[in-house]
């Protein structure tokens, strides 16, 4: 495949940004590649700039359940942004989209709007510490809840790469209110509390951890994080940044029917730009500044161009039947794709629209069993498939994503692909 131009754009953005890329895992080290540089994108092809065309499974991390560049959103984004680009002061949209997100959420009666993810989750954790008036925070093995100091113990993402339990440049002091036990595993979970309760503030988790790769939760493991929580007076926080939106209309929790205290969402609510949510109970909300004191703030929170791409992404996700025509076209591609893995020592992980293909013969119930699988050949199959054109998420420890875009062509074309590999 000619890529000249792209490995040209790499050797420039070496020059003037750590590693060439802005966020570690884009570099494609791991899998023995250089960055894919992008033009441009639409539906479920994305151009790099030396005009190679790939099918996208990685969707910018989850967030186009839609595909890229859907005329909808695109309409409502170029409206707003002929009235302005930010104000720094309240606009409508921001109501409007946090309406919406109230009535899909059960759970959610506020919210209150950040830029990414990684905030969303720093302002739950910090909120769920002034409720409470407690430190302990309990997070699960592989589980990754953004890039903050007190939140890089045992994580997922890019950062299982890494090797260690925490980054470097974060103080011990930092994660010493931090307890991280292996996900799926309820008596930790119950030691845990038995030695430290009545100082939990909070647990939190992703429901269906997708940064380790695609791990779901054991029948009764989501309740007894309720029923714990509950006995001991702590909250519980569900991450659903990528897992809200995209398991249903009403996230994880509604899939799962369980009702935490806190709620972080981001990926889709944004419509393919910069925006994350956290919300939950009135009464833990009501602590936040300017009526609390709790404080939390950012000078594009709530930013009209994003908030009107959610609303916009969210009104095409209310018409009818369309979780059940994406859940439907789903777990047809996965029943082809376990028939197409029977033979080749590949686990598949999936939940609604998103999946991993673990590199292992075994089930994969936590962190420690996605440390089994052989990387090497995750990494030959990566560069198999991108030698296709089909571009998968560059980890064994992350998610691949379906959309409302992926048709039966793209999709038989994947299956093929991995019908072939031989490694």
């Amino acid at each position: 495949m000619y890529r000249l131009k792209s490995k040209t754009a790499y050797k420039e953005a070496i020059q003037y940004i750590p590693g060439g890329v802005n966020s570690p895992v884009r570099a494609l080290r791991s899998v023995g590649e250089s960055p894919l540089f992008v033009k441009n994108a639409k539906g479920v092809v994305i151009t790099d700039v030396d005009d190679n065309l790939f099918t996208d499974y990685c969707l910018s991390w989850g967030v186009f359940i839609l595909g890229h560049r859907h005329p909808y959103v695109l309409k409502a984004v170029r409206r707003a942004i002929d009235k302005g680009t930010s104000y720094g002061i309240p606009s409508l949209p921001e109501t409007e989209l946090a309406k919406a997100i109230v009535q899909r959420f059960q759970s959610i009666e506020r919210v209150r709007f950040v830029s990414s993810g990684t905030e969303a989750v720093m302002s739950a954790i910090r909120l769920a510490r002034g409720f409470t008036e407690r430190d302990v925070i309990v997070k699960f093995d592989g589980c990754y809840h953004g890039h903050a100091d007190h939140l890089l113990v045992s994580a997922g993402s890019g950062v299982a790469l890494l090797g260690k339990s925490s980054s470097a440049g974060v103080p011990d002091a930092f994660t010493a209110h931090t307890v991280s036990i292996p996900f799926n595993d309820t008596a930790a979970l119950d030691r845990v509390f038995s030695q430290r309760g009545k100082d939990v503030a909070a647990v939190i988790v992703e429901p269906v951890p997708a940064n380790m790769g695609v791990v779901l939760p054991q029948n009764g493991f989501l309740q007894h994080l309720r029923d714990v929580t509950r006995r001991y007076g702590s909250l519980l926080i569900f991450d659903e940044v990528i897992t809200g939106l995209r398991l249903s209309d009403g996230g994880a929790q509604k899939r799962f029917c369980i009702t935490p205290d806190l709620t972080t969402l981001g990926k889709i609510i944004g419509g393919g730009f910069p925006a994350a949510a956290f919300g939950g109970r009135s009464d833990i909300m009501a602590l936040l500044a300017p009526d609390g004191p709790v404080y939390q703030a950012g000078t594009l929170s709530g930013n009209p161009v994003a908030m009107s791409a959610g609303i916009a992404t969210l009104q095409i996700l209310a018409q009818p039947d369309v979780y059940e025509k994406l859940e439907k076209k789903a777990i047809n591609f996965y029943n082809r794709l376990s028939e197409t893995i029977y033979d080749k020592n590949i686990t598949l992980n999936h939940a609604g629209s998103m999946f991993t293909l673990f590199f292992t013969k075994g089930e994969v119930n936590s962190f420690a069993d996605t440390q089994q699988c052989d990387r090497k050949r995750f990494a030959a199959f990566f560069r198999y498939m991108f030698n296709n054109h089909i571009y998968i998420s560059p980890s064994q420890f992350e998610a691949n994503f379906l959309s409302l875009a992926h048709k039966e062509n793209a999709l038989s074309r994947f299956l093929k692909s991995v019908k072939n590999f031989k490694g």
